[in-house]
């Protein structure tokens, strides 16, 4: 009998895929638990519905990262650490600090995680962040720190 699965089974597929098992297993096991529905053509038809609606939000969402990815490399983001003698910085620039600069200079929402330091900001200067919005999206963005008067 052919499945459609609802949820992932172990040993068996993913949700969504569609998988040959036996038909005592089907009715005794799949079916009951709601792990999976019957392979008619109305199940296959929504299957294929449902598929090509999460096709379309992925899309939307590959091209709202892109379009926020262009706004931040056309932008840059300036902070301001203490500085001491002989130009010796005290404390560093984070990733949350950096988030909330954009907020704040560019009205744009990042999550402080999709910040990609690999160590906090202890110089001054210009840096480049690499800023993950998307598997398939990377945006730098130019963080200036500056020294605080």
């Amino acid at each position: 009998m052919k499945v459609i699965l609802l949820q992932d089974v172990k040993s068996l597929g993913k949700k969504g895929e569609i998988v040959n098992v036996n038909d005592g297993y089907a009715r005794n096991f799949i079916l009951p638990k709601k792990l999976g529905a019957e392979a008619n053509s109305k199940n296959l038809n929504d299957l294929k519905l449902q598929k090509d609606n999460e096709a379309k939000i992925a899309k939307e969402h590959l091209e709202a990262a892109k379009s926020l990815g262009e706004q931040l490399k056309a932008g840059q983001v300036e902070l301001s650490i203490k500085v001491g003698e002989g130009g010796k910085t005290f404390g560093s620039v984070s990733s949350k600090e950096i988030a909330t600069a954009v907020r704040e200079q560019m009205n744009l929402e990042i999550d402080k995680k999709k910040i990609q330091l690999k160590e906090a900001i202890k110089t001054l200067g210009t840096h480049d962040v690499p800023v993950k919005l998307h598997p398939e999206v990377t945006a730098e963005l130019k963080v200036v720190v500056k020294e605080e008067v």
